[in-house]
C-alpha cells in the first residue's frame, strides 16, 4: 500500500509509512502526520505547503553550485533554511513540546535539533543531494554525503560532512565534536566508535517522536507515552525494543491483555536469549492475574 499524504487519518498514513522500504519515506511528509497526531487541529496543509516551497527553493540554488562541493552544498542549505526563512535552535524554551511537533516548528521558526534536521534531509533530498541523520549522542547532527567519486576517497572530510542544525548548519571537524561530546557527557567523553552512527529515515523519525514519549513519562502522562509509542509502532512495526516498552506501559497501565500481546509480538521478534527468557516469566506472571 502506497502513502498518501492526503489521508484524512494521520494514523493511516503512518500504517502505510509502516510498510514503506526505508528509500521511499518521506521523513517531512511523516514528520507532518505524527504532528497532526501530536496535536490535532493545527494547519497541517499549510506546513506541507511550506516543505513544498523549501524544496522548490533549494532546488533553485543547487543549480549554480559545484557538484562535488560539499562547503558549497551546506552553505548553500543554511543560506535557505536559517537566513532565508529564519530557522534556528530554540534555546529558550528548549523543553516546549512545540519544539518536537514539525508543523509548530514550521510555524514558529524553531525547533529542536532533530526536527530542524528533518527540514535539512528534506532539503538535501529534494535536490538529489546524499544526506542522513547522525546519532550523536544527545544532539541529533546531520551529514551531507559526497558524491559516489568522493565517498570512494580514503579522506572523510571528503566523503561526507557533519553539520549542526540547531546551530544554523555549522560545520563540525573532529575537534568540534569533541568537544560537543565533552559538554554533553563530560570532560572524560572522547569520539568513538558508534558516535557518528548513520540513521534510516525511520529511525529519525523515532528519534523525534522519542523526545515526545520520554516528556510524558517524565510528567507521568503514561496514556499519553503509550500513545506515543504505539504511533512509533505504526512506522516501525518490526522495532522490537517498541513492544517491549508498549508492554511495560500497559503493564503500568494494568491493561493486561494489551500487555502480553506485547510481549507476544516482543517475542515473535527476538525469540533467543536474557531478554526473551524474562519476556515469558512476565507472560505467565501476566496471564496467572487474568486466571
Amino acid at each position: 500500500m502506497g502513502w498518501d499524504p492526503s489521508m484524512s487519518d494521520p494514523r493511516d498514513a503512518l500504517d502505510a509509512i509502516g510498510q514503506l522500504p526505508d528509500v521511499e519515506i518521506d521523513i517531512a511528509g511523516a514528520a507532518i502526520q505524527l504532528a497532526r497526531i501530536d496535536a490535532p487541529g493545527l494547519d497541517w496543509q499549510a506546513a506541507t505547503d511550506h516543505l513544498s516551497e523549501l524544496a522548490r527553493h533549494a532546488v533553485s540554488l543547487a543549480d549554480d553550485l559545484p557538484s562535488a562541493d560539499l562547503v558549497a552544498r551546506a552553505g548553500a542549505l543554511a543560506q535557505l533554511i536559517t537566513g532565508h526563512h529564519g530557522y534556528s535552535g530554540d534555546t529558550e524554551t528548549y523543553d516546549d513540546a512545540a519544539n518536537t511537533n514539525l508543523i509548530q516548528v514550521i510555524e514558529r521558526r524553531r525547533g529542536l535539533p532533530v526536527a530542524l534536521g528533518i527540514l535539512w534531509l528534506h532539503c538535501a533530498r529534494a535536490v538529489g543531494w546524499g544526506a542522513h541523520g547522525v546519532d550523536f549522542p544527545g544532539h541529533f547532527l546531520v551529514a551531507l554525503e559526497g558524491p559516489s567519486q568522493a565517498r570512494r576517497s580514503r579522506t572523510p572530510e571528503h566523503r561526507q560532512m557533519i553539520v549542526d542544525v540547531f546551530a544554523g548548519g555549522v560545520p563540525l571537524a573532529a575537534p568540534d565534536m569533541r568537544s560537543l561530546l565533552k559538554r554533553i557527557e563530560g570532560p572524560g567523553a572522547e569520539l568513538r566508535p558508534g558516535v557518528l552512527q548513520p540513521m534510516s529515515s525511520r529511525s529519525v523519525l523515532l528519534r523525534l517522536q522519542n523526545n515526545i514519549k520520554s516528556r510524558r513519562l517524565a510528567g507521568s502522562d503514561l496514556g499519553g507515552a503509550l500513545s506515543a509509542i504505539q504511533d512509533m509502532l505504526r512506522i516501525a512495526p518490526d522495532v522490537a525494543v517498541l513492544w517491549r516498552e508498549a508492554a511495560l506501559v500497559n503493564q503500568e497501565l494494568e491493561h493486561v491483555g494489551a500487555a502480553v500481546r506485547c510481549y507476544e509480538r516482543f517475542l515473535d521478534l527476538v525469540p533467543q536469549g536474557d531478554a526473551a527468557l524474562r519476556t515469558r516469566a512476565a507472560i505467565d506472571e501476566l496471564r496467572s492475574r487474568l486466571n
